[in-house]
């Protein structure tokens, strides 16, 4: 079964509310299972827009990823998010072949 991705593209306007926002989404992610995959970091945008932070999440499958997203635990993290930054995110399966 293929795995699911949250694959998000942020721009965080204040760290010190962004910060509050990592640290409630942990709770929704130790309880879906999340790995990070790519957390940040230095990136290169050699084609198109994009915005400053990368982000990829990795889910036992789809099911699982959307699950997360939709979860009271994220949602009530999420609002923390939302005053702080702009994001683009999508969840997406992974591809098993």
């Amino acid at each position: 079964m293929p795995k699911g991705y949250w694959v998000a593209n942020v721009d965080v306007d204040d760290a010190e509310e962004y910060a509050k926002y990592v640290a409630a989404n942990a709770v929704a992610f130790e309880k879906y299972g999340a790995r990070f995959l790519v957390r940040g970091g230095k990136s290169t945008v050699v084609e198109g827009q994009m915005r400053s932070r990368v982000v990829v999440l990795e889910f036992k499958d789809y099911e699982t990823a959307l699950a997360c997203y939709n979860s009271p635990e994220y949602q009530e993290a999420m609002k923390l998010r939302e005053h702080c930054s702009q994001a683009n995110i999508a969840i997406v399966e992974g591809w098993d072949g």
